[in-house]
């Protein structure tokens, strides 16, 4: 069994202005109202403003 991933492996910021340009494959996108930063090649990079 693998190590279980948590929900809490986001950054929640007030602001993802600076976090948008970490990386070049972060993309913003809004689901349900909140807005989110995904980065399929390396999901480090996720976080959710909040």
């Amino acid at each position: 069994m693998g190590p279980i991933r948590r929900v809490s492996d986001m950054k929640i910021k007030n602001s993802l202005k600076a976090l948008k340009g970490r990386h070049r494959d972060c993309q913003l996108v809004r689901r349900k109202g909140r807005i989110y930063i995904i980065n399929k090649t390396a999901p480090r990079y996720k976080a959710r403003q909040g």
